[in-house]
């Protein structure tokens, strides 16, 4: 394949949608629509990527960052008008332009390898990529002559009746030669039902001056659906998750119903790993192999080792390692990192926190801000008291420490190695290593008491 360069239509503000926000960074399956987009382009081989923004351009090129060069559409006049802001970065380009939309995020680098090898194989000026859609209602008509070329394409605002009863659809997808496409769209006129510069324009008037213009059918129509309302979103939704769910089930991974399971794109998950159903995982969520999730479990930026069971359990930006076990009703937060081994029972909340190898915290716990050894077991109801009002404060607990049940820790304070702490204490000042800390309120029985009180 010779040097390919993207350009990915950004500009519109996706008025069915109904949203403060561009409609390209709205998510699917846990990304942005437009990322969906740019990453194909990328595997596809595009070594220059170029998005044309407008509509809240500033929100766009932050979602980008770095990974493509932006230009912007001040006015959205149409998509050929869109292509041309991108003229200026590319008036020294030789070879192939692949043009997306932003807001198909279904596309497969498969197809769109597809769609260059093709266009550079019938060495055609501009191809465009055509599917056969069920319901053609909306869409540009693909127009071909007796012999199977493509004469024009036809907006659905301005179709006749005959062009409109055409199933085949324009995608929005085209690969042109880059000198041809920029000298074409000059051309390009404003003649239409909406007043605007349309780029599927350019392929009548390549063809008017006899070249070449070439149509690839993509095999399954889906891939190129794009999204232009919540509903729209929904279906797109669907589409990926059912298409991760499957890349997951052949790789080794067991779902047991995958219908009833959300997993993103970027998810990495372990041969042998089995979920259960209404578990989430989300964002670059890492799982290792032989894990045993959910069911009803959430996920998101966590890194999972091998053999983890975790279920009710909800996860987040943290670090979760082999043989770990969690559950029922557990919350792990940010920047926890939980050892190898160490068991977390129910109703325990996990912040800021380091827990050592083999540690326990079987039930009832608030651990935030505490650094744990190994070998530790924290007693029921036992807390970290981290926070004084103003600022957050740091436990410090040693390995093989023995903590009582429903006893504080008030921070800063240290619990030293084999220390003790007794049922019921409240901690304020550090346990040396090796002795049995008791801070509680001496017992005192009072007899005859229900005498006294009559």
């Amino acid at each position: 394949m010779t040097d390919l360069v993207t350009i990915i239509l950004a500009a519109g503000k996706g008025t069915r949608m109904k949203s403060a926000h561009p409609k390209v960074l709205h998510k699917v399956c846990g990304k942005e629509m437009v990322r969906h987009v740019l990453d194909a382009a990328v595997a596809t081989g595009s070594k220059r990527n170029i998005v044309v923004v407008g509509f809240g351009a500033d929100e766009v090129r932050g979602a980008l960052g770095n990974a493509a060069e932006v230009v912007v559409q001040e006015e959205q006049l149409g998509t050929g008008h869109a292509v041309l802001q991108a003229e200026p970065l590319l008036r020294d380009t030789k070879g192939t332009v692949m043009v997306l939309c932003g807001d198909t995020p279904l596309l497969t680098a498969g197809l769109l390898q597809k769609l260059c090898e093709e266009h550079e194989k019938a060495g055609a000026k501009a191809t465009v990529l055509t599917a056969i859609m069920p319901d053609a209602t909306g869409y540009g008509r693909v127009i071909r002559t007796a012999a199977g070329d493509v004469e024009k394409i036809v907006e659905h605002k301005d179709a006749t009746e005959a062009e409109r009863a055409v199933r085949e659809v324009n995608a929005g997808i085209y690969c042109f030669d880059a000198e041809a496409l920029f000298s074409a769209l000059k051309k390009v006129g404003c003649d239409n039902a909406q007043g605007e510069y349309y780029l599927p324009d350019v392929l009548s008037i390549l063809r008017g001056q006899g070249e070449k213009i070439w149509a690839v059918a993509a095999d399954d129509y889906e891939e190129t659906l794009g999204v232009n309302s919540r509903i729209h979103l929904a279906q797109a939704e669907k589409i990926l998750r059912r298409r991760k769910n499957l890349e997951l089930m052949e790789s080794g991974v067991t779902l047991m119903d995958p219908d009833s399971t959300f997993i993103d794109m970027d998810v990495a998950v372990g041969r042998d790993t089995v979920i259960y159903p209404f578990t989430w995982l989300e964002g670059k969520t890492s799982v290792g192999e032989g894990c045993t999730l959910g069911p009803s479990s959430r996920f998101t930026d966590a890194k999972i080792g091998d053999g983890v069971t975790a279920h009710f359990v909800y996860a987040h930006e943290c670090e979760i390692e082999d043989g770990a076990t969690m559950g029922p009703f557990v919350h792990i937060r940010p920047d926890s990192h939980i050892s190898k081994d160490v068991k977390i029972g129910n109703f325990v909340e996990v912040k800021n926190s380091n827990v050592g190898e083999g540690s326990k915290l079987p039930h009832l716990q608030y651990i935030g801000d505490c650094d744990m050894g190994a070998g530790v077991n924290m007693g029921c109801g036992t807390i970290t008291v981290n926070y004084d009002g103003k600022t957050k404060f740091r436990t410090k607990i040693g390995d093989h420490a023995f903590v009582g049940c429903n006893s504080n820790l008030v921070a800063p304070v240290s619990v030293g190695d084999g220390a003790y702490v007794a049922a019921g204490s409240t901690i304020t000042k550090d346990v040396p290593p090796d002795e049995l800390a008791v801070a509680r309120a001496r017992q005192k029985n009072i007899p005859n008491w229900p005498d006294k009180r009559k």
